[in-house]
């Protein structure tokens, strides 16, 4: 009687052994969750279909994987909301059980969500925003941004313009985190005379009161960061009021990517922006890269789509390091810190504050052999830059 219990406890053992071993086969072939949380409605809509576009590209080409490593990306619409990505970002943790997150394009939804996942032990991967705040005394371990810093294209257009010789500039830009980053980047490198700043409302369209702003000062050049339609607005409503012909106008690279200069036309031409990446980049990552966008969805990538991309081979640099097993959070945060994959910037290496040290051009807005409107390098502004915060994040 005694001897049947033993062994049926041992065969019970054995099996539950099996069964385990069964178990721990079937979670390990089970993908790896990624949370693409990005605007897909509302006014930046084009921004976040051009993140999730070029993310999931860099899937595609993979047959599903991400440094051989298959996974399953849960896409979700933040809806330019902060208290929707806040509880979005929440049930991509809490119910879908995501190990990695990216794609927020706005900076203060980055703040509302980044802090708590990053809490939460999940790695985050910014294919975008990079406000000052998590670039310096709140950077984190499970922080990673494959951008920029918010400061850095500003700064690559406030050193161009002040190239140029520009004595008097009108600066414009939104109401909210990046807008203030974005015009506190311009000027530390712009050192004329700032004859007005101007912050307007985020989503704004009509710039009506801020053009008679403009002509009144009667600057040499006006900088704006007005992404997604607040640039179209603003770009047409300029040309419009007749002053395009008589004040250059410059801004970052959101502001004329490729994602809007269809809808802005001809008033584009011409303008200078700052950026870190553009279309004509000659390395053979690059040329892959736009001709696999164009392939799949029929239009150029815009900076958007190229940041979406790279997010993707950073994440896939941790997945390969740890063969899969996201569990090994120190391995995976190594793999990504070590950034090993074929960037289209060309050389890429993440900072002290895993923030890029990267190249900074200055491009102007041309129309190519087809007529389609698309953005020239026209000089290397800055080799290797470090950004402004990186000294106050102790890591």
């Amino acid at each position: 009687m005694t001897t049947n219990k033993a062994a049926s406890r041992m065969i019970a053992a054995a099996t539950g052994i099996v069964m385990g071993f069964g178990l721990a086969a079937a979670q390990a072939a089970d993908p790896v969750k990624i949370g693409l949380l990005t605007t897909l409605s509302g006014d930046g809509a084009g921004l976040g279909v051009d993140t999730r576009d070029g993310f999931m590209l860099a899937v595609t080409e993979a047959g599903g994987k991400l440094g051989g490593v298959p996974v399953e990306v849960l896409t979700v619409d933040d809806a330019r909301k902060p208290e929707t990505a806040v509880q979005a970002a929440d049930r991509l943790v809490k119910e879908d059980g995501v190990s990695l997150m990216t794609g927020i394009v706005f900076s203060n939804l980055a703040l509302a969500v980044v802090p708590k996942v990053t809490r939460d032990d999940v790695v985050y991967v910014s294919s975008n925003a990079g406000p000052s705040q998590l670039a310096g005394a709140g950077c984190s371990p499970n922080y990673f941004n494959a951008a920029y810093q918010n400061d850095n294209l500003h700064e690559a257009t406030g050193a161009a313009v002040e190239q140029a010789g520009l004595k008097r500039m009108f600066l414009i830009a939104p109401n909210y985190p990046a807008g203030k980053d974005s015009l506190t980047g311009f000027k530390r490198y712009y050192k004329g005379e700032v004859v007005q700043e101007v912050y307007t409302k985020l989503g704004q369209l009509d710039y009506a009161a801020e053009i008679a702003s403009i002509r009144a000062a009667d600057p040499e050049g006006v900088f704006i960061f007005l992404p997604g339609g607040m640039g179209i607005n603003f770009v047409k409503q300029f040309d419009q009021a007749g002053l395009k012909g008589k004040i250059k106008l410059y801004g970052p690279a959101f502001s004329f990517s490729q994602d809007i200069l269809p809808a802005v036309g001809d008033a584009a031409l011409g303008v200078i922006n700052g950026a870190q990446w553009s279309t004509d980049l000659d390395n053979p990552a690059n040329k892959a890269f736009v001709a696999g966008f164009e392939k799949a969805y029929g239009r150029l990538p815009s900076v958007y789509a190229m940041q979406g991309y790279e997010a993707a081979h950073i994440m896939g640099a941790g997945l390969e390091a740890v063969g899969g097993d996201v569990a090994n959070r120190d391995g995976l945060r190594a793999g990504m810190k070590a950034a090993k994959f074929d960037s289209v910037r060309g050389e890429f290496r993440f900072g002290n504050n895993q923030h890029p040290i990267q190249d900074l051009y200055a491009r102007e807005v041309v129309k190519d052999d087809q007529g389609r409107l698309v953005n020239r390098i026209v000089a290397k502004v800055f080799d290797d830059h470090v950004d402004a915060y990186a000294a106050d994040c102790k890591m």
